[in-house]
């Protein structure tokens, strides 16, 4: 799919307004915190794919979802947490009506929540005219997720720290295969698996492209969840494979549009496969200074 070019032509409605998906090219556990939290060395790569969001503004307060997400409550929901936190840090005494509209799938990797919470912000941010700049809105995301900052960051980005420390990143335009093989991973649980290694060396943002990089996370996931890896075997007899973030899903760098309709296409009926392309920024960059 592509996403859509947001809709803004009602002052009191934004529709269509894109979630996009994100791709770890690498990711390495290279130390923890004493809070607990891991220090993190990732490529994000944003994708030409993902879920959409519709806003309609409230005059009295409220934040309500319209729109049913299977397994996700609204209170536990990363959109309506955003949404609220938007207006606790502003004051702002307007509310809103969301309907959230997934494709993504959940628990796999490519940062759906993440990236629907970020949208939110964005959105949000110029529906309620709260006026935050980036920076500001980027520290806000911090307390939703430690993947909500890239998406309003709108960039590939090199991320360090706990994945808010980013700089962006020149990468040449590329298509990408997905493929979900049908099972959840929970990050938390790969995160804290006794197993995972947390002293992998540092590297430099010029060097990694050269660097002999990868996603510390996936022979855990692997480990646990034996369909990942199924899926990283079939991917990788195509073209080079890895996991993303914590999983579940695979990913492959093709070679072109045809190429990565041919995969998808072979996919295995268990599994679902997507095409998407890289995005040179996220579709709302415009919307923050």
């Amino acid at each position: 799919m592509t996403l859509p070019t947001p809709i803004t032509t009602d002052p009191a409605r934004l529709l269509d307004c894109p979630a996009p998906a994100k791709l770890n090219l690498f990711l390495h556990v290279v130390g923890r915190r004493a809070d607990g939290y891991h220090l993190l060395q990732t490529a994000f790569r944003l994708l030409d794919w993902g879920d959409t969001l519709d806003f309609a503004l409230r005059a009295d307060g409220d934040i309500r979802r319209v729109t049913d997400v299977p397994g996700v409550a609204p209170e536990q929901d990363l959109v309506v947490r955003a949404a609220r936190l938007l207006q606790q840090h502003t004051g702002c005494t307007l509310g809103a009506d969301i309907a959230l509209h997934k494709v993504l799938p959940m628990g796999g990797g490519i940062g759906g929540g993440s990236s629907d919470a970020a949208t939110t912000l964005i959105a949000l941010n110029r529906l309620w005219g709260t006026a935050l700049q980036r920076a500001e809105l980027q520290a806000l995301a911090l307390q939703l997720g430690a993947d909500v900052p890239v998406f309003v960051f709108g960039q590939d980005a090199f991320a360090e720290g706990v994945g808010e420390a980013l700089q962006a990143l020149a990468l040449a335009p590329a298509w990408y295969v997905i493929v979900s093989p049908g099972v959840s991973v929970p990050t938390g649980e790969i995160f804290s698996a006794e197993d995972l290694t947390r002293n992998t060396p540092l590297i430099r943002m010029p060097d990694f492209a050269a660097s002999t990089t990868r996603n510390d996370l996936q022979s855990v996931a692997c480990k646990r969840y034996p369909e990942v890896q199924k899926a990283i075997d079939w991917l990788a007899t195509k073209a080079p494979a890895s996991m993303t973030g914590s999983g579940a899903c695979v990913f492959a760098e093709v070679s072109s549009e045809a190429e990565a309709d041919r995969i998808t296409e072979d996919c295995p009926p268990c599994w679902k496969a997507w095409k998407a392309k890289s995005l040179t920024r996220h579709p709302l960059y415009g919307w923050l200074q």
